[in-house]
Order: structure tokens, then C-alpha cells, then sequence
């Protein structure tokens, strides 16, 4: 940022004209900012791309199947068998479900009129199990496009009404996944807020050692977090972005994380300029002057890394790019304004107790860092080899990711209403008549498709076929397995081959478990595209940034490279010790543009340090210098993103709770190992050259014993 720029911002009158400007801001933003849940979409199937067979299957049955139907399913059990009274009870409970706003005119399926149906020839599913000792009810919900609001308050009603004594009832099927989804996000907007916001606080107080300081960080984080949700909300409301739950979730830990960690780089710059001015105002000017270069650049690397994520076939992944980017240049627009402005004034006391007074020392110049750079440059090539070997080492263990993806009952960290009724349905041999194959084909060939599926394993007896417009028709056929699972994704594979082979019948297979498929073919080729590209357009950043290509290349492979690491760790991690069934397709991409993107950040904080004082220095003093300064600052930071990035965990969702861990320990590998140790290595070891093809260090000098031994206080 240009020194009279930096200073307007942060003058006597500027100071207070921005404060009033961001203030208004909030609260105009605040109003919308509570309702971003509102818009939230989190049914999978409008995730999908319009080229997915699924979603063609769904277009062409858009006339005779309304995809806001929901269908659900109310479980009884008792061990020993239902009584007659229960079988009785869940009678009369049907009617009374039926008379509920959202259930449609077919009403409820009981176990009696299921029987009376199969005794006429008609197709029903089987209500009750063989044993006696589960049965349950069928009916379907539409609320229109408010399902995913309307679904908790019907959910509560469904369970007020289906009751037994001494048994037990769950709500299961769409219907039942949709209400624990809901429960799951419940909160989402306060509590998980509130949950970071404490984290940030323990560990500012810890890093500031500040009754007071603490407060500004946070003030400017809450305000970023306001107007960002609210800028979201209206793209999604009016300009169709697409925000589920997880990218409401994300974009809140996004934005108190990397606000912190802007603030922490900035307020650090600060302390050291008030040393050498006496004027407050003129020592913000300076800081900001300095700071917001990297700020600025770390925050177009996130926001840049996040909009890749737009080049997704999955409108899931694609909306959280969009998302993502507002909510980091939000934070870094008032990192740099509404902060400066706080401090400026606050004055020097904001500090208290150890206010930096005028002309005092620099404490950086001799501390942990600045030892631990001493230490490295004995034997730069040493230390940046074994490192290097270490971090290949826990690569390893990227043999044991599975990312194929999780069955309904994986997908959460706990036991929800709708798993119990699916797992007594799965134990009692009794199918989940709600997951159905879904195949629509030319009418004259229809019969054939549906010949042609007969036979397959845990694919039950297809219905009679219905017509549709233009020459087409369709049956559904129930599916014997749970609808995320690998069983169930085996079943639709097969089933697509079998009608496929048709001639002439141009068949498309869809429904709930084809969806789970596709999503997956849709993450794996997200993964292919997205990940090479968030690689180049970051490298293009950094290049223009250090302004040179040498040093990018070997920063960006230090990134891969602790990806690679983290990622192999954490799979390790979910298989031994927390025990998760394995990994959702899309969270090996997800944990690579946020583990490149943020990772990359730290990098950017050092090298433009270092790049900085290499003009006075020369590059092997500058790492030193460089590591020294912004050693503290960065490793409160990467402590600050990483804990933000683990309250991810308090969601029940393995989903977020494996990206939340991957990407803290991604951090902490690139604060306290990637960064401090290997490429403050690399810079020891290659000198000037990796300023390559600039002439930035011609001279190259190699430091001697003494100079790499002596104290930092020439640190500028």
C-alpha cells in the first residue's frame, strides 16, 4: 500500500470517518446477515451438474414426480415382536400423520392397507418385517422449495404423534436424513460462531498477554463475518449462488481465521513501528505501509485459490468458491481499514502492560526464532534434506485414504434418528422402499429395460412402467441398501449397464442412490481439474509477488509437498484413532485448495519479509532477519487458523470434522516446519540464487560464523 494512502487511512480526522463508514456498513449488512440460513440449499440433487444422468432423469420426470416430494418413513420395533395393540396403534397413527400440512393426497401406507393392496396384485412394498418385530409407515412430504425449513417443525410433529410404550419409533427415509440434516446444522449461525470466537479469544489473550488488545482482532473479525454473511446472502437470494451448510460453516471459520491471522501480522508491524515513532498515527502509516503489501497478497492467493473451486461440475463445491472468496476479501478490506483505525484510536495503552514505549528495543532480534535461524544456518543442506525426507515419510500414508465415500450411517460422528430406523429396516430384512432406481426410456422399449434388470442382486421386481410426454416412460424399482453406500452405488452401475445395453431404448437410470453416484464422478473429476489449477494461479501470484520464479517453484513444492504430508497423517488419524469408515469424495480437493491456499499464506508473510530486508542485507542475513520478525507473529497465527479450522469438529458430521483436522495440522506443519525450518533452509542454502531470474542479491555473499551468530538488532 502507498505510504500517503496508508497514512489518509489512519490520520486524525480519516481515522474516525472510516470507523462511522464501516460501522454503517455492519449494521446495514447485519440485517441480512441472519437470514444467509434461510437460502441454504442442502438437498443433494440440485448439487448436481445438468449433464449428470440423474439430473436428466430428474428433468424428464419434472412433470409426473415433483422433486420437492420427500419421501419418508416412521419405524416401529419392539424386541419380541409388535403386539396386535401396537400393529393397531400404528393404524390410527396413519390417519393423524395424513391430516399434517406437507403430507401429499396419497396419504399414508400402513401395514393393513399394504396388504390388502398385495392381495389384489397391486405393487406394494412389504410393511412388516418376517420376525413381527418392525414395521413401519409410508407417506411423503412436499413443502414446496421451503422443504429443508419446513422439515424440523413436521419432524417434531410426525414424533409427537408416533409413539409406543416400551418400544421404540424412528423417522427414517428422505424424510428422516432431511431432519437430522437439519439438526445437525442446527445453530450453525450462533453457536459455531460463538465456539471460534472463544478459541481466538483463549489464544489471543495467550499471545498478547493483553486484558485489552484482544478485543480489536476480535471486533474487526465479528464485523468481517457481518458483512460477509450478508453480502452471501444477497448473491444467494437474488444472483442464485448456491450456499448449503457446509459453506455457511466454512465461510464463518474462513473469515475469523484468516481475519486473526491479518490482524496478528499487522497489529505485530505496528508494535515494531511505534518503536521508532513517537506519533502513533505516523507509525500506523509505516506499518500498514509495510504490512498490507503481504496482507493484501495472502488474502488474493485465498480469495484467487477459493474462485478456482468455480470451475466445479458439483454446484456445491463451485458455490463454496464464491463464497469463500467474498468472506476473505471482505476480512482483508477491514483488516486493513477498520483495525488500523481502532488502534490509532486507542493509542499506546491498548498494549498495557507492556506498552512498546519510543526507542525501545526490539525483542524479535533475540528470540526463539532468531535462535532457531542461527541454529539452521550452521548446516542449511543438512537440515532442508532430512526435512524433506520426514515430510515424504508421513506421505505414506496417503495409502490409506479412502475417499470413495460414506454410507448414511459414516456420513455423521453420532448416532441420528433416521440411522436407527435404517439399521433396524437393514437387520429385519425390510427394504427402504423411499430409495428407489428411478429409469426413464422410449416408451416402445420400456418393457425391455425393465426385463433387462430384473435379476440383480438387491434390486427388487421393477413397477409397472408410466407414460411420460414425447414417446418416453418410466418405472422405479426399489433398492435393497442404504443409499449412500457402496452396496447401493454397485446396484446403479449395474443397473446403468444393464439399460444401456438396450438398443434403441435410450435409458437413463436415476434416483437418490444414482445421485450418490454421480456425485462422486463429479468430485473425482473436480479433484483432476481444480487442483493443477489452484497450483498455477497461485505460482502466477507468488511470482509477481517476489518477483522472481526460482523462489515461487520452490515454495509451491514445499506447499505440495506439506499437503502431502498432512493429508497422509490425517488418514491415518481417521483409520486408527477417531475410526471413520473413510472419506468423501470431494474432501481430498477441498483439503487441497484450503491446505495451498492458507498454507501458501505463511510463505507470503516470510518471504516478503524476506525479500524486504535482502535489498539491505543480502538474502542469507534477510532469512534471518525474516524469520526472526515474523517468526512469533506467524506461528500465533497458524495456532489461531489451526484451532479455528478444528471447532469444524463440533458439527456432527465426519465431513467437516476430517477437513477441520487435516487442514489444523496442514497449518501447523507449514508454521512450525515448512516455513520456520525448510524453506528458511533452502534461502540458508541456495543464497541469492532463489531470487532467480532477478538480480535482487548479486553479491550472494555466504555468511560467516561470526555474522550468522551475531544478534539481530539491525532488524529496520
Amino acid at each position: 500500500m502507498h505510504r500517503q494512502i496508508a497514512g489518509a487511512l489512519t490520520g486524525r480526522v480519516t481515522k474516525w470517518v472510516v470507523l462511522a463508514a464501516v460501522l454503517v456498513l455492519t449494521g446495514l449488512m447485519g440485517v441480512f446477515s441472519t437470514k444467509l440460513t434461510s437460502v441454504q440449499n442442502n438437498e443433494a440433487s440440485s448439487w448436481l451438474p445438468e449433464s449428470a444422468e440423474s439430473t436428466r432423469v430428474l428433468d424428464e420426470l419434472s412433470e409426473s414426480v415433483d422433486p420437492n416430494d420427500i419421501p419418508t418413513l416412521v419405524v416401529y420395533h419392539r424386541d419380541g415382536g409388535l403386539s396386535e395393540d401396537d400393529l393397531a396403534a400404528m393404524e390410527e397413527d396413519g390417519p393423524e400423520i395424513a391430516a399434517l400440512d406437507g403430507v401429499t393426497e396419497q396419504g399414508v401406507l400402513t401395514p393393513a392397507a399394504a396388504q390388502a393392496a398385495a392381495e389384489q396384485g397391486a405393487p406394494v412394498p412389504t410393511l412388516v418385517s418376517d420376525d413381527g418385530e418392525v414395521a413401519y409407515l409410508y407417506f411423503v412430504l412436499n413443502f414446496g422449495a421451503d422443504g429443508w425449513n419446513a422439515i424440523p417443525d413436521a419432524a417434531e410433529e410426525i414424533r409427537d404423534i408416533a409413539t409406543l410404550d416400551g418400544g421404540e419409533v424412528h423417522l427414517a427415509g428422505f424424510g428422516g436424513q432431511a431432519a437430522d440434516s437439519a439438526e445437525a446444522f442446527e445453530g450453525i449461525d450462533t453457536n459455531l460462531i460463538f465456539a471460534t470466537l472463544g478459541v481466538v479469544i483463549l489464544i489471543l489473550l495467550f499471545t498478547y498477554r493483553s486484558p485489552v488488545l484482544w478485543l480489536l482482532p476480535i471486533l474487526c473479525a465479528v464485523v468481517a463475518n457481518t458483512i460477509a454473511t450478508g453480502v452471501v446472502y444477497l448473491l444467494a437470494k437474488y444472483a442464485g449462488l448456491t450456499v448449503n451448510g457446509q459453506s455457511q460453516a466454512i465461510l464463518s471459520i474462513l473469515v475469523i481465521g484468516a481475519g486473526t491471522d491479518y490482524a496478528l501480522l499487522l497489529v505485530a508491524r505496528y508494535r515494531e513501528e511505534l518503536r521508532r515513532h513517537e506519533d502513533r498515527h505516523e507509525a500506523m502509516a509505516f506499518a500498514l505501509h509495510r504490512a498490507a503489501p503481504a496482507i493484501f497478497a495472502s488474502a488474493a492467493t485465498v480469495a484467487v485459490g477459493m474462485l478456482c473451486l468455480s470451475f466445479a461440475e458439483l454446484n456445491s463445491t463451485a458455490g463454496l468458491g464464491p463464497v469463500a472468496a467474498i468472506g476473505v476479501s471482505v476480512t482483508m478490506l477491514v483488516m486493513i481499514t477498520l483495525l488500523p483505525a481502532l488502534l490509532v484510536i486507542c493509542g499506546r495503552w491498548v498494549f498495557w502492560p507492556k506498552r512498546p514505549t519510543f526507542r525501545s528495543p526490539e525483542p524479535t532480534s533475540n528470540g526463539l526464532w532468531a535462535r532457531v535461524g542461527r541454529s539452521i544456518s550452521h548446516r542449511p543442506r543438512r537440515v532442508w534434506v532430512t526435512t524433506t525426507g520426514l515430510l515424504l515419510l508421513a506421505c505414506l500414508g496417503l495409502f490409506r485414504l479412502d475417499a470413495s465415500g460414506l454410507s448414511t450411517e459414516d456420513t455423521y460422528t453420532k448416532e441420528f434418528d433416521s440411522i436407527k430406523g435404517q439399521r433396524l429396516l437393514t437387520d429385519h430384512g425390510l427394504a427402504d422402499s423411499s430409495n428407489t432406481l428411478q429409469v426413464v426410456a422410449d416408451a416402445d422399449r420400456v418393457a425391455d429395460v425393465a426385463a433387462a434388470l430384473e435379476g440383480i442382486d438387491g434390486l427388487a421386481a421393477p413397477g409397472e412402467p408410466q407414460p411420460l410426454a414425447d414417446g418416453r416412460a418410466w418405472f422405479e424399482a426399489t433398492i435393497n441398501a442404504d443409499i449412500s453406500s457402496s452396496t447401493a452405488a454397485g446396484i446403479v452401475e449395474e443397473s446403468r449397464d444393464a439399460a444401456h445395453a438396450v438398443s434403441g431404448a435410450n435409458a437413463l437410470v436415476g434416483g437418490g442412490s444414482a445421485f450418490y453416484v454421480d456425485t462422486k464422478t463429479a468430485s473425482v473429476r473436480d479433484s483432476w481439474v481444480i487442483m493443477p489449477l489452484v497450483l498455477a494461479v497461485v505460482l502466477l501470484i507468488l511470482i509477481g509477488l517476489l518477483r522472481a520464479v526460482l523462489a515461487p517453484l520452490i515454495l509451491m513444492a514445499t506447499v505440495v509437498l506439506s499437503f502431502g504430508a498432512a493429508l497422509g497423517i490425517s488418514a491415518l488419524l481417521f483409520e486408527y484413532v477417531f475410526g471413520f469408515a473413510g472419506s468423501d469424495p470431494g474432501f481430498p480437493l477441498f483439503a487441497f485448495v484450503f491446505l495451498v491456499a492458507l498454507g501458501i499464506d505463511y510463505n507470503i508473510f516470510l518471504m516478503t519479509r524476506v525479500r524486504e530486508e535482502t535489498a539491505t542485507y543480502g538474502t542469507r542475513k534477510g532469512s534471518l532477519i525474516g524469520l526472526a520478525s515474523t517468526g512469533g507473529v506467524i506461528t500465533s497465527a497458524g495456532v489461531v487458523l489451526a484451532a479455528t479450522f478444528l471447532v469444524l469438529g463440533s458439527l456432527p458430521l465426519v465431513f467437516l470434522a476430517e477437513l477441520g483436522v487435516a487442514v489444523a495440522l496442514g497449518v501447523m506443519l507449514d508454521t512450525l516446519v515448512v516455513r520456520s525450518v525448510l524453506v528458511t533452509a533452502l534461502n540458508l542454502d541456495l543464497g541469492g540464487k532463489i531470487w532467480w531470474p532477478s538480480k535482487l542479491d548479486r553479491a550472494d555473499a555466504p555468511l560467516s560464523e561470526a555474522e550468522a551468530e551475531a544478534p539481530l538488532e539491525t532488524v529496520h
